[in-house]
């Protein structure tokens, strides 16, 4: 999983005076699923088009499968679904999808495979102006996916699906990474970023403030603990997990120490004379790592509608 299948090198573009994406530094690994986070207007989905040759940088570079972004030996290995789908809207969803086949020389079989693959078999013939919201981000995924392309790029895959859809949606991503395809997508839904991406790049004011692992994002896991007399337990806890390591949340102290540790914490406590009243995980989750970064390098979004 270490060959770079997206690469950029200090990828900038400006609109007029507006400084949209700011030298860029980003890298895809084959056979992950890669998310890319940031708020409104952070710069995510223009990186996203640059990297698709759909927009032309003002500077840097941007390499897809060893190759100048938005070449022709580069598209026809590459589907891709950003800011929607674009379809003929008297003409049914398999339809759609028969003129792309035609248009890039693919084989009218994979437009039946495709629509299997995001449950719109049955719905295929239907004309794509009565689609749900739903159902046309499932087509236009589906048109993502025909003749198995190297790298899938989505942006807001799950946006307009039911929690039915959304599960499934999952299941397809982490199908295709399994399957040896590389997935770049964005979404603002972060929990679900959390459960299966491997690597995520976050962006806000157009630049990358952090790319890492979700384990690594997330940091070492806390332990909540409720016990009496405070002080002694603070002290406690420090000597386990660190002077750094510990917060005094009110009359609870967040321990940064593995799960696993949390019965030595607990022993320490009780042999110590210490009320121990209760202990449980506190970890962070994505969504509150995400919070901090972007209050301080983008400003913090006024609810989770907000993150794109």
């Amino acid at each position: 999983m270490n060959e770079l299948v997206v690469q950029t090198a200090g990828l900038t573009k400006r609109y007029g005076s507006r400084l949209a994406v700011d030298r860029v530094d980003l890298t895809v690994r084959r056979g992950e699923v890669y998310g890319f986070l940031g708020p409104n207007g952070a710069g995510k989905t223009t990186t996203l088009r640059m990297l698709l040759g759909l927009v032309r940088p003002t500077s840097g570079t941007a390499t897809v499968l060893g190759m100048a972004a938005g070449s022709p030996a580069v598209t026809e290995r590459v589907g891709a679904l950003v800011e929607g789908p674009g379809f003929m809207p008297y003409l049914s969803g398999r339809d759609n999808l028969v003129v792309l086949a035609r248009y890039r020389r693919l084989p009218v079989s994979v437009v039946d495979e495709a629509l299997e693959r995001v449950e719109l078999s049955g719905r295929g013939g239907d004309a794509f102006r009565s689609y749900s919201l739903g159902m046309k981000q499932r087509l236009g995924v589906a048109a993502a996916l025909m003749g198995d392309p190297e790298l899938i790029v989505l942006d807001e895959p799950t946006n307009g699906l039911d929690p039915a859809g959304m599960a499934a949606m999952r299941a397809l991503v982490v199908d295709l990474a399994r399957s040896g395809q590389t997935v770049l997508l964005s979404s603002h839904l972060l929990a679900e970023v959390q459960e299966i991406c491997h690597r995520v790049g976050v962006i806000a004011d157009g630049r990358l403030l952090r790319e890492s692992t979700v384990t690594d994002l997330l940091g070492t896991p806390r332990v909540q603990v409720r016990a009496e007399p405070v002080e002694e337990a603070l002290a406690i806890a420090m000597r386990l997990a660190g002077d750094d390591g510990v917060q005094v949340d009110g009359a609870e102290l967040l321990v940064s120490l593995p799960e696993e540790r949390s019965a030595e914490l607990v022993r320490a406590l009780v042999g110590a004379g210490v009320d121990v009243h209760s202990v449980h995980p506190s970890d962070r989750s994505l969504e509150d790592v995400f919070f901090e970064m972007t209050a301080v390098g983008g400003g913090r979004p006024m609810s989770e509608e907000k993150v794109s």
